[in-house]
């Protein structure tokens, strides 16, 4: 499905999710796989990307810590774009990841979740752990005996919490932060899709990032949200809708495409409460 479609009019007739119009608000470049996946099973895809992404403003601190990626013990990846950043950065500034994390001095990955294990797979980092609850903070939790005096380096987004720094410092870690990305409103929204949300044309929309939902109620308005079931991907997401007064109707608890796929046939299959 091309980045621009607003709606996949190419869905088949029949299948679990036929007859379904479901809202994805991904970034262009991370809705194609997710939404080819539900018109699979036959739904009509709404494509509204919320947000979008970009190198940081300044690179320079990203760029130092690259060049100084020798003295770290442990790199923490708290999402699928900062792995990504991250790594192409490190390729960017002549830096082969596999190299650093075999070099004389160990350095190991940390992850939040699959999603974000394969990311840094893809990017050339070899993963050491994962955390059991998807969460950043789960990596304090899980690591901290593992950390104290050890030099940390954390690439995350613009928009991050600092709760996991926080954590960590507090266990003794020697922690460093560097922006590898920004988070962006995306520069234009489909008007069509726009409008099918806030005249309750869809039978569901998809949140992957508390971001995005922001992003979308700015839009069209907290009121008009709370008209439409809702799913989340990932309990940082789910917090964040309901902090904003809204239900949840779908929640993926494991932040994948796979999982939340799961969810939304798990929800349509449950029979209509009257």
């Amino acid at each position: 499905m091309p980045a621009n479609q607003t709606v996949d009019a190419t869905a088949p007739k029949s299948g679990p999710l036929f007859g379904r119009r479901i809202v994805v608000t991904r970034a262009p470049e991370q809705a194609k796989e997710l939404a080819s996946q539900l018109s699979e099973l036959g739904a009509t895809v709404v494509l509204l990307p919320a947000i979008s992404f970009a190198e940081p403003a300044d690179s320079g601190p990203l760029d130092a810590a690259i060049a100084s990626l020798s003295t770290f013990d442990w790199i923490l990846f708290t999402s699928a774009n900062a792995a990504r950043f991250f790594g192409r950065r490190c390729k960017a500034r002549g830096v082969d990841p596999k190299s650093a994390q075999s070099g004389a001095r160990p350095l190991f990955v940390a992850v939040v979740g699959p999603a974000t294990a394969e990311a840094a797979a893809k990017e050339g980092f070899l993963v050491g752990h994962m955390a059991q609850e998807f969460q950043g903070i789960s990596l304090a939790k899980e690591l901290a005996p593992d950390l104290t005096r050890k030099r940390v380096l954390i690439p995350h987004g613009d928009l991050a919490a600092v709760d996991l720094t926080v954590a960590l410092r507090f266990a003794g870690a020697d922690v460093t932060e560097v922006t590898a990305y920004r988070t962006l409103d995306a520069d234009s929204v489909p008007s069509e899709a726009l409008d099918a949300v806030r005249k309750g044309e869809v039978d569901i929309i998809s949140f992957f990032s508390a971001s995005a939902f922001r992003s979308v109620s700015g839009r069209v308005g907290v009121g008009v949200l709370g008209e439409i079931p809702i799913a989340a991907i990932g309990p940082v997401t789910a917090d964040a809708i309901r902090e904003a007064g809204l239900k949840v109707a779908v929640e993926s608890k494991v932040p994948t495409a796979k999982a939340f796929i799961a969810a939304l046939l798990a929800h349509f299959a449950e029979p209509a409460v009257l």
